[in-house]
C-alpha cells in the first residue's frame, strides 16, 4: 500500500491512498455492503454517488457456502461487482453483537488474502467500554499476539491491524505502540460504536488521541464503525483518514434520516430540511407513502448522499485551512460534542495537535464559539507571542482595536505617538489579545473575525495571554483625541522607513525566531514596496534579495539569498531539512524533495514553513516549503516533503 499527504489542517490530512485495484483520497467513507442484500449496489454508488472504495464482511461471506464458492472461485470484486478498491472486515463485530464466534483468526486473514481484499482486518478482540482495565489488557495482548501471526499469512494483501484498549487512553497508547512495530499496513481504532451509539464523545476523544499518539505517522488510521458524518469533522482533525457507514441502511430501516447535526425521524418532519438528489425530487408526505421496501431504499440514498457530502465538507475545510471551524459548528448542535470539545483543551493534547498545525491558513480565522481561543494554533502564536514581547521595550504604548490592518488606520495616530515615544513598542488591544503594532499585517492579526461580544472562556484566556505577555511592561494608553503634528512629507516619509524597518524585523522574530531575524537583517535594509497598495514586497540586504512578503498573509517567503544567510550564520539542525545523498542532483535541479529521502529535520518547523534544504555534510541545496511535520518527514515512503522554490545552480 502507498500512502502519501498531500494538504494539512489540524491533524486532518488529505491523502492519497493507492490499492491495487486503484488509487482513493482521504479522508474517506467506505460504505458497509452485505454481501447478502445489497439495497444500493457497489456499481449504483461508484456511478451515482461517487463511492471510491467500499468495506464488506470476510466472515459473513465465509460462512454462506454460496458467497464462499464464487468469492474463492471469481474473487471478492466479481462477488459484489465492484472493480474498486475493497476492504474485508473478519467477524470481530459480529463476535462484539453475538457473542464469541466459531473462526480461525488466521484462517479468516488466509481467506481473505484468497479473495482478493485490498485491505483484509485481522480478527481482533473487541473492547467494551464495560471492561475492567484488566479485562482490556487481556484483550489487547491476544489482539497484538493474533497481530503479529496473521502477518505472516498477508503476503500481497494489505492488512489492517486494529487498536484495541477500551476506553483506557494507556492501553490504547500500548496496543498502537506494540502494533506499529509490526508489517501492517492500516490501523482501525475499534472497539468506538458503543462510545457513538451512546455519545459518549469525550471518551471517544481520549481513544483517538491515545490511539493515534502511538502509532507511526505514515500510515493511514481507520475510525471503525464510525459511520454518522456529525463525528467526521472531529475525527479528521484528530487524524482520523478513514470511516465506514452502515448507519446508511441501518437508519434507513428505522425510517430514520441522517443529517450533519444528527438523526430525524420521519414522523417527527414537518418537511424534509435538504435538497440532496433525493429530497429535491420527493415530498416528505410522497416519500412517507412509499411501499416499505421502496422508503427504505430512497431513504438509505438520502443518508449516503448526506454522509458523502459531509466528507467532501472535511476534505474543502482541510484545504481552505477551517477544519477547527467546522468542526466547532457542528459541535454546536450536539451538547455531548460541544462538552467533549473541552477535552482538547488538555495542553497534552494541544502540544501534541501542535506540531500538524500549518504555520498559516487560505482563509481568515473565523470565531466560531467558546472552543475556537483553545485551538492550537492559538498557543503557538501566545507563546511566540511571549518571546517577542520579552525583547519588546519595558513600556508599551497601548491603543484600542481599530479597523485592520492597524497601521493604516492609525497612521495618523503612529507618527505623533513615534514624535513623543520614539523607541516605545505599539500595541493594539484586540478580541485575541495584544496585538504589535508591527505584526498587524501578518496572518492572523489582519485575518481574523471575533464579535464585539465574547464569551466569557473567552475573556478569560484573553485576559491570561496578556498577563502573560505583558509581565513587568509598565502600559501607557494612548488618548486618540489630539492634534496630529505638522509633519514635512519628508519627516512623514523618514518615520515611514523608520515604521517599515521595525516591521520587517518584528515579523521575521515572529516567524523565525529572534535569533534568524538577526541574521536576515544584518546589514543596509532597502525595501521594495507596490504602488498600488504601499505594501512591502521584497526586502534586500546589503541589495541582495532575502525575502519577499505575502500579500496574502503578510508572511515572509525565504529567497536565495536569505536562506544561505541563514544556512551560513546558523547551525544545525536550525531550519534545516538534511536529504540523503541520492537526493542531492534531483534538488539542485530545482525538483520537489521527498519525504523518503529526508534524514533529519528541525524539530521546530511546521507544515508550510519556510526551510533550507542541506545535504548531509550541510552543504546548501535550496529554500522551499515544508509540506510536511517533522515527525513525518522520513517516515513517508512516498509524496513530498518540501517543495523546492530555488536551488543553487
Amino acid at each position: 500500500m502507498k500512502f502519501e499527504i498531500k494538504h494539512h489542517d489540524a491533524a486532518g490530512r488529505i491523502g492519497r491512498l493507492i490499492t491495487n485495484h486503484g488509487s482513493v483520497t482521504t479522508p474517506l467513507l467506505l460504505p458497509v455492503i452485505n454481501p447478502n442484500k445489497m439495497s444500493i449496489t457497489p456499481q449504483m454508488m461508484k456511478e451515482k454517488f461517487g463511492v471510491q472504495a467500499v468495506i464488506t464482511n470476510s466472515y459473513i461471506i465465509h460462512q454462506h457456502q454460496k458467497l464462499y464458492d464464487t468469492a474463492l472461485a471469481e474473487g471478492v470484486h466479481s462477488l459484489i461487482d465492484f472493480d474498486g478498491p475493497i476492504m474485508t472486515d473478519s467477524g470481530t463485530f459480529q463476535s462484539y453483537m453475538y457473542g464469541e464466534i466459531e473462526m480461525d483468526p488466521l484462517t479468516i486473514v488466509r481467506f481473505q488474502r484468497d479473495i482478493g481484499s485490498d485491505i483484509g482486518t485481522i480478527l481482533d478482540i473487541f473492547g467494551t467500554p464495560d471492561q475492567t482495565k484488566e479485562e482490556a489488557e487481556d484483550a489487547v495482548n491476544t489482539t497484538v499476539e493474533r497481530a503479529k501471526q496473521s502477518i505472516s499469512e498477508k503476503k500481497e494483501m494489505n492488512l489492517a491491524c486494529p487498536v484495541q484498549g477500551s476506553i483506557y487512553p494507556s492501553l490504547r497508547s500500548y496496543c498502537a505502540k506494540k502494533l506499529g512495530e509490526l508489517n501492517a499496513d492500516m490501523h482501525p481504532i475499534g472497539g468506538v460504536v458503543p462510545l457513538m451509539e451512546n455519545q459518549q464523545y469525550t471518551h471517544l476523544i481520549k481513544v483517538i488521541l491515545a490511539s493515534k499518539k502511538g502509532l507511526p505517522v505514515n500510515r493511514p488510521v481507520h475510525l471503525f464503525g464510525a459511520g454518522h458524518p456529525l463525528i467526521f469533522p472531529l475525527a479528521a482533525a484528530l487524524g482520523c483518514d478513514i470511516f465506514d457507514s452502515s448507519a446508511y441502511i441501518k437508519y434507513a430501516k428505522q425510517n430514520r434520516l441522517i443529517f450533519p447535526w444528527g438523526t430525524e425521524k420521519i414522523d417527527d418532519l414537518y418537511e424534509l430540511p435538504c435538497s440532496c438528489p433525493v429530497c429535491s425530487t420527493i415530498s416528505l408526505s410522497e416519500l412517507r407513502s412509499l411501499p416499505k421496501k421502496k422508503r427504505e431504499q430512497k431513504i438509505a440514498e438520502h443518508n449516503l448522499f448526506i454522509s458523502i457530502s459531509e466528507l467532501k465538507k472535511v476534505r474543502n475545510a482541510i484545504m481552505q485551512g477551517r477544519l477547527w471551524e467546522l468542526v466547532e459548528q457542528r459541535a454546536s448542535a450536539n451538547p455531548f460534542l460541544q462538552d467533549a470539545l473541552h477535552e482538547i483543551h488538555n495542553m497534552n493534547h494541544i502540544n501534541w495537535l501542535e506540531q500538524f498545525e500549518p504555520v498559516r491558513k487560505t482563509r481568515g480565522l473565523f470565531y466560531t464559539g467558546i472552543h475556537t481561543i483553545h485551538q492550537p494554533f492559538f498557543y503557538r502564536l501566545h507563546a511566540r507571542l511571549i518571546q517577542w514581547f520579552n525583547q519588546s521595550s519595558s513600556t508599551l504604548i497601548l491603543l484600542d482595536e481599530s479597523e485592520k490592518p492597524f497601521s493604516t488606520a492609525y497612521i495618523d495616530i503612529l507618527f505623533r505617538i513615534a514624535k513623543e515615544y520614539p523607541k516605545e513598542d505599539i500595541i493594539v488591544d484586540s478580541a485575541i489579545g495584544p496585538v504589535p503594532i508591527d505584526l498587524d499585517e501578518m496572518y492572523p492579526f489582519a485575518q481574523y473575525i471575533f464579535p464585539d461580544f465574547l464569551d466569557i472562556g473567552t475573556k478569560q484566556v484573553r485576559k491570561k495571554r496578556w498577563e502573560e505577555c505583558l509581565k513587568d511592561k509598565k502600559i501607557i494608553r494612548w488618548e486618540i483625541e489630539g492634534i496630529t503634528p505638522n509633519l514635512t512629507l519628508n519627516e512623514k516619509n523618514h518615520l515611514q522607513k523608520i515604521f517599515d524597518e521595525r516591521k520587517v524585523r518584528s515579523v521575521a522574530q515572529m516567524q523565525f525566531g529572534l535569533d534568524i531575524a538577526h541574521i536576515l537583517f544584518n546589514g543596509v535594509i532597502s525595501l521594495v514596496k507596490s504602488k498600488k497598495t504601499s505594501k512591502i514586497r521584497n526586502v534586500f540586504v546589503d541589495d541582495d534579495h532575502v525575502v519577499s512578503m505575502r500579500a496574502s498573509d503578510g508572511l515572509f517567503t525565504l529567497k536565495l539569498n536569505g536562506g544561505k544567510k541563514v544556512h551560513k550564520h546558523s547551525s544545525s539542525p536550525r531550519f534545516r531539512v538534511v536529504i540523503d545523498d541520492d537526493a542531492v542532483p534531483f534538488v539542485k535541479e530545482g525538483k520537489s524533495g521527498f519525504s523518503k529521502f529526508v534524514i533529519s529535520v528541525d524539530p521546530r518547523l511546521r507544515p508550510y514553513d519556510e526551510c533550507i534544504v542541506v545535504s548531509k555534510k550541510d552543504e546548501f541545496l535550496a529554500i522551499g516549503q515544508c509540506l510536511l511535520s517533522p515527525c513525518e518527514m522520513g517516515r513517508f515512503r512516498f509524496g513530498q516533503a518540501v517543495k523546492i522554490r530555488e536551488h543553487i545552480k
